[in-house]
């Protein structure tokens, strides 16, 4: 199961035109813990395919539901050093 935050959702639409809900439908290729920085809970990027384009999924995991953050197109370099 996941959940998303509305308001979270609004801006990854108008930055990224593309809603959270996609998450689903990502044929994900590679899952990274993103450890840059201390969010203050453990995060993670997916990489993979939506309708043949290259995405990146950050998410994290709250009371055993998924919870999407970000999802935008992935950068050809993430791509080839993650999902080749």
């Amino acid at each position: 199961m996941a959940d998303f935050d509305p308001a979270k959702e609004a801006l990854n639409v108008a930055k990224h035109g593309i809603s959270l809900a996609r998450w689903v439908d990502l044929e994900i290729r590679a899952i990274v813990r993103d450890d840059r920085f201390d969010y203050g809970e453990p995060r993670f990027r997916a990489y993979g395919h939506i309708d043949g384009i290259a995405y990146c999924l950050v998410f994290t995991v709250r009371d055993q539901r998924y919870r999407p953050i970000s999802l935008r197109r992935a950068h050809a370099k993430e791509m080839k050093r993650y999902a080749p």
